[in-house]
């Protein structure tokens, strides 16, 4: 099809002039810049698509470069002095490390050809799910790049990279740069490798789980807020020897199955999210991870192109990843990660 049915090209202009009131615009067959309420206002429905983005920090900035903008505290504040004797002392504890953040050039380009549409066609809210679509993936894409990002390159190669590890720094990347001593690279038994089982580095996973806690900054470690995100390999095998000893015994099945009896780990509450490493685990807060990007960079353009029978949905915005505290955050090399 080297064009639009009558029906697609309805529902195509539907689109288009949804997309031009939502923003604002006369047309979105022009390249346009996005105004910063707007571009919240997409930032909010992107986030509100995952339960994990919901849970951290996505922040408009107004620079590409410049200081962390979340506070955060590195130990106490509450104390008392004698003013008889010398002036009140005030302590500063913002802006920890001093480490920066940086924002990149990021494409979330779409394309849909015009036999698609024409198929969507009978759907009178093709508008609204076409938009609810890419919204969703951006954000599994932002997910995907904050754990598994280890470079911004000019020009990404999704074939391979089919993690988007070239897009942008993410957040086990960014504390293997600025905080190595935060990531577990090896356990003792065998160089290299991190062993879970009888005879390894650590006969479970509590006590991976425990020995990470241990790893965080004695200023974050009892604040209550510390969450184990593991993935989904490590569970599996967790839920796997606990079928082994009780899964013959129904009433402990049942409980197997219903998660009630994973529900922390290392006294940590435990959570998993998409495109987590699977054998990963680390150890933080949510509201220590960050997705910057910059309120004024979002820009978009929506145009035909019957060369290639299809809509080209072009969308770009400056965009980084930030741990906010590097002295909150442990985890391990899950690629070293092996079961014994």
């Amino acid at each position: 099809m080297s064009q639009l049915s009558q029906a697609a090209r309805q529902q195509f202009n539907v689109l288009a002039l949804a997309i031009a009131s939502t923003y604002g615009v006369e047309t979105v067959r022009e390249e346009f810049n996005v105004s910063p309420t707007h571009a919240q206002t997409l930032n909010e429905k992107i986030t509100h698509s995952s339960a994990f983005l919901s849970r951290i920090n996505v922040i408009p900035v107004s620079e590409i470069k410049g200081e962390k903008v979340m506070l955060g505290t590195s130990g106490t504040v509450t104390g008392r002095t004698d003013t008889t004797v010398s002036d009140r002392e005030p302590r500063s504890v913002l802006g920890l490390d001093g480490q920066p953040y940086e924002l990149f050039e990021t494409h979330s380009d779409v394309s849909l050809r015009f036999a698609s549409i024409d198929a969507w066609a009978k759907f009178p809210n093709f508008a609204q799910r076409y938009s609810a679509a890419v919204q969703k993936q951006i954000a599994l894409d932002r997910i995907m790049i904050g754990w598994n990002g280890t470079s911004a390159a000019a020009t990404t190669d999704r074939v391979a990279n089919p993690l988007l590890q070239d897009v942008n720094k993410g957040w086990l990347q960014i504390v293997r740069d600025q905080a190595p001593q935060q990531i577990l690279t090896t356990g003792e038994k065998v160089a290299g490798k991190i062993q879970i089982g009888a005879t390894g580095d650590y006969p479970n996973l509590d006590a991976l789980v425990h020995d990470l806690s241990m790893m965080i900054d004695d200023e974050f470690r009892d604040g209550g807020d510390l969450v184990a995100i593991i993935g989904h390999e490590l569970l599996a095998h967790d839920k796997a020897k606990l079928y082994a000893a009780q899964g013959d015994t129904p009433t402990e099945k049942e409980r197997i199955e219903l998660a009630q009896v994973i529900a922390t780990y290392g006294g940590r509450p435990a959570y998993t999210c998409p495109h987590f490493p699977a054998r990963g685990v680390v150890v933080t807060s949510f509201d220590n991870l960050s997705i910057y990007f910059q309120d004024s960079s979002w820009r978009r353009h929506i145009q035909e192109n019957p060369k290639r029978s299809r809509v080209e949905d072009f969308n770009s915005r400056n965009e980084g990843y930030v741990v906010e505290q590097l002295g909150k955050f442990a985890g391990v090399e899950s690629a070293n990660v092996e079961f014994v």
